[in-house]
C-alpha cells in the first residue's frame, strides 16, 4: 500500500428419521428417545443437550465478537479508544505478517470498508473481522492466502481496484495526487499489466499532477482490453484524453512510429 497518509449439532436430518412416535414420560427434555413403528423396538438414543460444543471446535470454528474488539483494543490509539492510527496499523500489519504496503492490507482494508488509508474505526474493524470469521491474530493469519486469491478474481479485483482510489486520496479532494496514483498502480497493476512499466514512464513525463476517478477507471479498463501492442485500441472511442496520449507517446517514444 501506498506510504500511509502524511503515514470471519449434531442430530437426525429430517428425511433419516422415520416416523415415530416418542416418549415423553420420565424423559428429560434434552433428550430424546425415537421408537422404530415397524419393529417396537428402539431405533435410536440421542442425548441432544444445549452444552457447548467442545473447546477445540469452539476455538477454530466459532467467532466472538467480544474477543474481536479485545483484539482491537491491542492496537487502538491511547487518546482514541475506538481508533488505529498508523502506528497501530503498523504494529498489527507486523503481527499478521505482512508489510503495510503488501497488497494484502489493501484488501483487508477493502474487506473493511476503511475509509481512510492508515485507519481502522471499531466499525470497520468489526465489519472485516466478522466477514473473515477471525476474532485472533492465528485466524487472521490463516486468511492471507485466502485474502490474496480474491486478486485473482476479475469482479472482486475490480471493486478492490475502485475502492482504492477513494481510500488512498485525500479526503478533502477530488482527485487524487499522481505520486499515490502511481504507487497504487505499481501495487494494483505492476504485476499483470504488461505495459505498466510504459505508463509510469508516460505518467513521470507528463503535465498530469493528479488522476480523477474516471481516468483511474479507465485505466483499469485499458489495461484489460488493449492489447499490449495497441492494434485494438481505438482512437475514436470512448477513451479520456490521458489515455489517448498515452498511446501517442508510447507509439512515438517506445515503437517509434512517426506520426502523420
Amino acid at each position: 500500500m501506498a506510504p500511509q497518509r502524511r503515514k470471519f449439532v449434531d442430530g437426525l436430518d429430517d428425511e433419516n428419521k422415520p416416523s415415530s412416535k416418542r416418549v415423553k414420560n420420565n424423559v428429560h427434555s434434552s433428550d430424546r428417545y425415537v421408537l422404530c413403528d415397524n419393529t417396537n423396538q428402539m431405533f435410536s438414543f440421542y442425548n441432544r443437550r444445549s452444552s457447548k460444543p467442545s473447546n477445540d471446535f469452539s476455538d477454530s470454528a466459532s467467532f466472538s465478537q467480544k474477543k474481536c474488539t479485545a483484539l482491537f483494543n491491542e492496537y487502538a490509539s491511547p487518546d482514541e479508544s475506538d481508533l488505529i492510527g498508523p502506528e497501530g496499523v503498523e504494529r498489527f500489519c507486523r503481527d499478521i505478517g505482512v508489510e503495510p504496503e503488501n497488497i494484502v492490507t489493501l484488501v483487508l482494508a477493502w474487506k473493511m470498508d476503511a475509509k481512510q488509508m492508515g485507519y481502522f474505526t471499531l466499525k470497520e474493524w468489526i465489519k472485516g473481522l466478522s466477514d473473515l470469521q477471525c476474532d485472533s491474530i492465528p485466524k487472521l493469519r490463516s486468511k492471507i492466502d485466502y485474502l490474496r486469491s480474491l486478486l485473482n478474481d476479475p469482479t472482486s479485483f475490480k471493486s478492490i481496484y475502485r475502492y482504492a482510489f477513494d481510500f488512498a486520496k485525500d479526503k478533502d479532494q477530488r482527485s487524487m495526487d499522481i505520486e499515490t496514483a502511481k504507487a497504487m498502480l505499481q501495487l494494483l497493476l505492476g504485476k499483470q499489466w504488461s505495459l505498466f512499466p510504459y505508463f509510469h514512464q508516460f505518467l513521470d513525463q507528463s503535465k498530469y499532477k493528479v488522476i480523477n476517478k474516471d481516468q483511474w477507471c479507465n485505466v483499469l479498463e485499458f489495461s484489460r482490453t488493449i492489447s499490449s501492442d495497441l492494434r485494438n485500441y481505438d482512437e475514436d472511442g470512448a477513451w479520456p484524453v490521458l489515455l489517448d496520449e498515452f498511446v501517442e507517446w508510447y507509439r512515438k517514444c517506445v515503437i517509434g512510429e512517426t506520426l502523420d
